[in-house]
Parts: structure tokens; C-alpha cells; sequence
């Protein structure tokens, strides 16, 4: 056969066997595949590009009568009903016994499970063919959330369904620090579908997962399940009387006062308030903003990226910063009800990693530009409220600093 000349006729290459399959899931899960090259490499608008390719091979194969085409059609259109002239496809008459069960499931049931500091939350839900004989067997859709980038990590189809539920069941009950439980199917597409719409924007996926291979598919079964009530959000950062309260709450806390910061005055009182500062906003720096959200994960990216590159620390701080974050850490796993295991893991972690939080403090290696200009600025004695003593340090470092950024 000679080579493809056009992305449509390589699909219909690709496609060539489609109707020996046994079943609609391997079927769909074909196709899901095939769509998964464009999913990939759009830079942008991900869901857009699975329309747009998928109206464009409609167009192009409107006149196409090979079994191939006729089937790989009402595949696409099953799993892209939204594309310019899904609605049109009609199954031809030589498709295969399976062509009658393509997208023709039901739910059976909904979970999510994830760990305990909130990091990551799994969604399954299970479905299963109106005959299982020709549809295939009941099958689960795994969307990943991670809730430190807010997006979709990783969407997985397979099955029995049965069988994967039964192995995120026995890691649950093995493992004190994961949790797993029924959830509503509504709030299931809700919180999935807003974070890959996300996803469908980022320029580059997270690598080694299925999400690509799997989007099309998961966005079928997705569909499926009913709308949410309302647009479901993520939590917003506290204003500033929240922020008050939430640290008088802390200061006034045992964790505080294991850590010694109920006895902190003078100037070290003012480094205290600014390591508290740091925490809020590194918290709402998130997507979704929750001051009381603290891991292992989350200690180290405020130790070890975002506070270098968005905070400018003097010694003092830079001192004080680990112990005023062991204290927080500890209030909010209590405040939030985790297992002591889980604040011990976080507080352990902190520990681990404060020699290398105290090693880019002193090399400045990941400082942003604007940052380091400031510290420059600092380090050489200049008041940043004095606008004529800025401008003049600006004016005698623009070279330098134009070199840097």
C-alpha cells in the first residue's frame, strides 16, 4: 500500500483492522487512540483540535463506502458528538455484530479515593455495556487530579471494571494515609470536566500516562453522567480579615507554642508576621486555595522553589522560615483531622529539607530576576520607598539588570 498522503488517510490506515475487533470497547478504545496523536500535539485548545480533526475526516470521508471508513466514521462520531456532522453518521449495513453497542453504557457505579493531604484525588466510575457480549465488559474510567498544578494527570480506561475498583479498594485499606469513598456522579463530572478544561490548554502534557490515548474516551463516558447542579469551584484565597483571623487562631494554637512562637517579640516579631504572610500566599498561589492544605510535596515546593523566586528574605527570615512553616504544618494537620502519621510525614519532611532550603538561600540560584534585583537593592543599603534613591539605583544598575532578566 502506499503511504498515506493526508492525516485522514493514515487513520483509515491505522484503522485498517477495526472490523475484526471482538467488542465496542476495543473498538472505541481504538479510535480513542487514534485521536490521541492530535490530543497530543495541539499546543493549545486540545478539545477544539479533537472537534475540528474529527469534523474535517467526517468531510473528507463522506463518500467512503470501505468498511473501514464506514465504521472509524460512527466511531468518531460516538466519541466526538460535538464535531461538524457527528449527528449525520448512520451505522452502514455491512458494520460489524458490535457497531449497535458503541457508546451504549450505563454507570454502575462512581468513587474517588485519594491521600489524605489533598494532594491528589482519583475519580472512578464503571460502566457497562447494554450487551455485555457484544459492547464488552464492564470497564472503569480512572481521571487523576493533582491538585498542586490543577489539572488532569492522567485518565485511564480499562477493566473489568470490577477487578480495578477491587485493587484501589485493598491499597486504601492497606495504606492509614489514603481514603476512598462513593461519589456523586454529578460532582464527579463536575470536578473532572474543570480541571481538563485545564488540561485541554496546558502546552505540554505530563508524561508516561494514558491521557492522550484515553481523553477521547473518557470525555464520552464523561458526558454520560449527569450535569452538575452548579459550575463547581475551586476555593478562593482568604481576604484579609480571614487571614487575620485565621492567624490569631494560630498564634493563640499548641502548635504555636511548641515551636516557641507565642514568645516571639521585638524584631523578630515583624519576621514572624512575614513568614505567616508567606504561607497565606504561597497558598493562594494555588489553584485551589486552601491555607490549611500542607504535605510533603507542598513543603517542598515552598521551601525549595516559590519562596525563592517570590520572596526576598534577610537572614532572620531565612532563619525563621522552617520553623514557623513545622508550626503551621502541625496546626493545619490537626485542624483538618489527619492521622498523626501524616503530620509526622510532613513534619519529617520539612526537616529533611531545610538544608537545601538554607543552600539556595545563600546562592540565590533560583531567584526570578525581579527578585534578585531586590535583594541586590537591599544588600546595597537602598530604602525602596525612597523614589529618588531607587531611581538613581536603577539608573546606575540598568545595564546589569537588563542582562539578568
Amino acid at each position: 500500500m502506499s503511504t498515506p498522503q493526508t492525516p485522514y488517510e493514515a487513520v483509515l490506515h491505522a484503522a485498517r483492522d477495526v472490523t475484526r475487533l471482538d467488542c465496542a470497547l476495543d473498538a472505541e478504545m481504538l479510535g480513542a487512540a487514534l485521536l490521541g496523536s492530535v490530543y497530543a500535539i495541539a499546543d493549545e485548545d486540545r478539545a477544539g483540535a479533537l472537534r475540528e480533526f474529527v469534523g474535517g475526516f467526517l468531510a473528507a470521508t463522506t463518500r467512503r463506502r470501505s468498511a473501514t471508513a464506514l465504521i472509524i466514521r460512527r466511531i468518531f462520531a460516538e466519541l466526538v458528538p460535538d464535531a461538524e456532522g457527528a449527528a449525520t453518521v448512520k451505522p452502514g449495513a455491512s458494520a460489524p455484530a458490535w457497531a449497535g453497542q458503541l457508546g451504549r453504557v450505563r454507570l454502575t457505579g462512581c468513587w474517588a479515593y485519594g491521600d489524605v493531604y489533598g494532594d491528589q484525588t482519583s475519580y472512578l466510575a464503571t460502566f457497562a455495556y447494554d450487551d455485555a457480549e457484544l459492547g464488552g465488559p464492564e470497564h472503569a474510567v480512572v481521571a487523576l487530579v493533582d491538585h498542586n498544578i490543577g489539572i488532569v494527570k492522567d485518565i485511564f480506561v480499562g477493566g473489568p471494571g470490577e477487578r480495578i475498583l477491587g485493587q484501589v479498594r485493598q491499597m486504601c485499606d492497606s495504606d492509614e494515609l489514603t481514603w476512598l469513598r462513593r461519589e456523586d456522579p454529578a460532582r464527579l463530572r463536575g470536578e473532572v470536566g474543570r480541571h481538563l478544561v485545564v488540561t485541554d490548554e496546558i502546552a505540554t502534557l505530563p508524561d508516561g500516562g494514558s491521557l492522550a490515548t484515553d481523553r477521547a474516551l473518557a470525555g464520552a463516558r464523561l458526558r454520560l453522567l449527569p450535569e452538575p447542579a452548579g459550575i463547581p469551584g475551586a476555593r478562593q484565597p482568604l481576604d484579609a480579615d480571614q487571614r487575620d483571623e485565621l492567624l490569631r487562631a494560630f498564634l493563640a494554637a499548641p502548635e504555636a507554642a511548641r515551636f516557641g512562637l507565642h514568645e516571639i517579640d521585638g524584631d523578630d516579631l515583624a519576621s514572624l508576621h512575614f513568614c505567616l504572610s508567606l504561607l497565606l500566599d504561597h497558598a493562594a498561589s494555588f489553584p485551589d486555595a486552601d491555607p490549611l492544605r500542607w504535605s510533603p510535596a507542598v513543603a517542598g515546593l515552598f521551601l525549595l522553589d516559590w519562596v525563592h523566586r517570590r520572596a526576598v528574605l534577610d537572614i532572620d527570615d531565612a532563619a525563621m522560615l522552617p520553623r514557623v512553616l513545622r508550626a503551621w504544618a502541625a496546626y493545619a494537620a490537626r485542624r483538618r483531622g489527619l492521622p498523626p502519621a501524616a503530620a509526622a510525614q510532613t513534619d519529617e519532611a520539612i526537616e529533611e529539607i531545610v538544608p537545601e532550603f538554607a543552600r539556595l538561600y545563600t546562592t540565590g540560584e533560583r531567584r526570578s530576576p525581579a527578585t534578585a534585583a531586590v535583594a541586590q537593592l537591599m544588600a546595597d543599603g537602598i530604602d525602596p520607598d525612597d523614589p529618588q534613591a531607587l531611581e538613581s539605583w536603577l539608573a546606575a544598575n540598568r545595564e546589569r539588570l537588563g542582562d539578568e532578566s
